[in-house]
Order: C-alpha cells, then structure tokens, then sequence
C-alpha cells in the first residue's frame, strides 16, 4: 500500500538543511560516485522486487549488471537515446581522469561506465527519477 509519496531530494534537502546547488557545476566525478550508488540502488530494488531468495543470489545477479563492461555495454544501446545535454553529461563523465579503476576492466569500459553512472547521477540529482528509470529499462533490455 502507498503511502505519502515526497520528491525525495527536495525532502533531503528540507530534512538535513542542504543548499540549493546548480547540478550542472557539480564535477563529472562527483556525479558518477552518486549515480552509481543510485544505479545499484535501482539494479537491488529490481532483483529484490522480483521475489525473496538469498542475499548471495541477489548479490551475484546485481553484480553482474553493475560492473563496468555490463554498464559500458548499456551505455552503447542508450547513446542514440540521449538528448544533446544528456550526452553532454554523458561525455564529461566519460572523460574525466579518475585516480581509480575497476577491477578486471578495460580503460575504455571504465570510462564509458563512468560516464553512465555520471549520467545517473545528474538525473537523480535534478529529480529526473521517470526519465532516468526508463533509460535504464532500456539499457537493461538489452544487456541482461
């Protein structure tokens, strides 16, 4: 049963006293730490929701549709997808210079990732939470 539904950054925002903040300045990698625990939250909220079995199952379904090369892969399919200033988003997490990356992946699977997860990130944070489910319905749609 629903309860009240809240815009739930705009409730953050109320609850912890955050400021308003222009997105767009945020850094692409700034962005793709918060997209890709939004992505994982969206990927566990799916896999849950399809029904109870073990936290070892679910981890290993959710991992493979989190790693790099699986999101790197989405992100091919979404491209055509995307308005001009979603893949401009798109292309500044992309390429931008992490200190870090993910294990058993190649750079150019690591960057198209982050900048699918930088991407998340920017929807989420602009309360674009429809659109960003529907890209990630069609990016799953041919990944998993």
């Amino acid at each position: 049963m629903k309860k009240g539904n809240v815009d739930l950054i705009a409730y953050m925002k109320e609850a912890f006293y955050l400021p308003a903040v222009d997105v767009d300045r945020y850094s692409p990698l700034a962005l793709a730490y918060i997209g890709d625990g939004v992505y994982e939250l969206i990927i566990r909220t799916i896999l849950v929701e399809q029904g109870n079995t073990k936290a070892g199952k679910l981890h290993k379904r959710a991992s493979a549709l989190v790693k790099a090369s699986a999101q790197s892969a989405m992100m091919e399919v979404l491209k055509p997808l995307l308005t001009d200033q979603e893949m401009a988003v798109y292309k500044r997490g992309r390429n931008a210079k992490s200190p870090t990356m993910a294990k058993n992946a190649t750079v150019a699977d690591y960057r198209r990732a982050t900048g699918f997860e930088a991407l998340i990130g920017w929807l989420y944070l602009n309360g674009e939470y429809k659109r960003m489910v529907d890209l990630v319905k069609a990016g799953l749609k041919e990944v998993a």
